[in-house]
């Protein structure tokens, strides 16, 4: 029904992920498969919706209304199986701000916030911006999978190690977390007095066999000890609206955050941003259903075309999100090598699995929520300079 292969020119639209190819990349004639936005159109609700909205002609100060809220709930009940109550929900203009918040209402200067390498790069940034301390707990890298390493975590941890940020399902590694790791994770938080802020951005891309565990839903216990970090902006291809939701149930948690957040003075919501929300949470179901059926076929496609023809690279299956996490290390090259190949050899923009942590660094991220005629034009690429060398 919907057109995901439609092909949409995005150049001339101030767009971060084809038109700054030649400021970050050093040249304009690139494929652009890096930063996590899809080159796919929104769905026709929330184009209905916005072109309502801007007939009116005012777009003065606004707020977040009843039906907005409702939307919150309505959608992580049906999607998630977490009932949430209204006050819980906390706006905020996009989850990167929001965690700088949580860093800055919890944590003081010289504490320490647990990250799990390598992971998605702003969590690096919101904490030394900070003033604060990174503590990195490595996943396992193991027969092409990646788990987390309690033992290296409790070992760690000490009277100064305030926050765990938790990315779930985890970018860029593609993991899924099940019930049973969340649970063992959130018991150590509980006995460590940590608070879990859990970035579940991704969390409505997950792909068939695997289920998404939110984190505050485990049990009571852990659900007063956890911030949840979600938006509408990664599912629908709205990030441009800066809108998104942090749900605290813990009352005094909630309060200390709202406070920091009043003191920084962010603005309120993006009036375009509100009838988006609305109109994917109520009406855009069904597109997200097909857009998950064409994700995994790109997935697959992705991961055979590298398994049959270009065998020197080997990539993690991902069980959530539309990023494919790829193993450069039989290329023989370092990461600067990595990146001036793919982008001066392949002609294509990727993100360099470095600037997600040291861990990364012979690893690159592909974003494959774009056409497939696109996905394959870069393979092909891929395989032509990978057979050259």
């Amino acid at each position: 029904m919907y057109k995901f292969d439609e092909i949409m020119e995005r150049r001339g639209t101030n767009c971060s992920k084809w038109d700054r190819l030649k400021e970050l990349y050093g040249r304009d004639d690139l494929l652009p498969l890096w930063v996590a936005d899809m080159d796919f159109s929104v769905p026709p609700a929330i184009s209905s919706a916005l072109n309502k909205r801007a007939e009116h002609n005012i777009y003065g100060y606004t707020y977040c209304g009843d039906e907005y809220y409702e939307a919150v709930i309505g959608w992580m009940g049906r999607r998630h199986n977490w009932d949430i109550k209204k006050e819980w929900i906390v706006f905020t203009p996009g989850v990167v701000p929001a965690l700088s918040l949580a860093v800055k209402a919890f944590t003081k200067p010289g504490d320490k916030v647990i990250i799990q390498s390598p992971v998605y790069h702003p969590f690096y940034d919101v904490i030394r911006n900070n003033g604060r301390y990174i503590m990195t707990n490595p996943l396992i890298y193991k027969d092409g999978k990646y788990t987390m390493d309690y033992d290296d975590l409790e070992e760690k941890i000490d009277s100064r190690t305030k926050i765990l940020f938790l990315c779930n399902p985890h970018n860029p590694v593609g993991r899924v977390w099940t019930k049973k790791e969340l649970t063992r994770l959130g018991e150590i938080c509980l006995k460590n007095d940590i608070i879990i802020v859990s970035d579940e951005i991704h969390s409505d891309i997950i792909y068939r066999d695997y289920n998404h565990t939110v984190m505050a839903n485990i049990s009571p216990k852990i659900r007063e000890n956890c911030i949840v970090c979600t938006a509408p902006s990664k599912t629908f291809n709205i990030a441009g609206l800066q809108v998104s939701n942090i749900i605290i149930p813990n009352d005094k948690l909630r309060n200390r955050y709202e406070i920091e957040f009043e003191n920084s003075r962010i603005s309120g919501p993006n009036i375009f941003g509100i009838e988006a929300l609305i109109a994917a949470y109520n009406n855009s179901e069904d597109w997200l259903d097909e857009l998950l059926v064409y994700l995994e076929g790109n997935r697959d496609y992705f991961i055979n075309f590298i398994n049959k023809r270009i065998p020197k690279i080997k990539t993690i299956k991902p069980e959530g999100t539309y990023l494919m996490w790829i193993d450069c290390s039989e290329l023989n090259m370092n990461s600067a090598q990595l990146r001036d190949f793919f982008v001066n050899k392949c002609r294509l923009a990727l993100n360099d699995g470095e600037m997600f942590g040291k861990e990364g660094q012979i690893f690159q991220r592909v974003n494959i929520g774009c056409p497939r005629i696109i996905l394959e034009e870069a393979l092909i690429r891929i395989e032509s300079e990978v057979n050259c060398l």
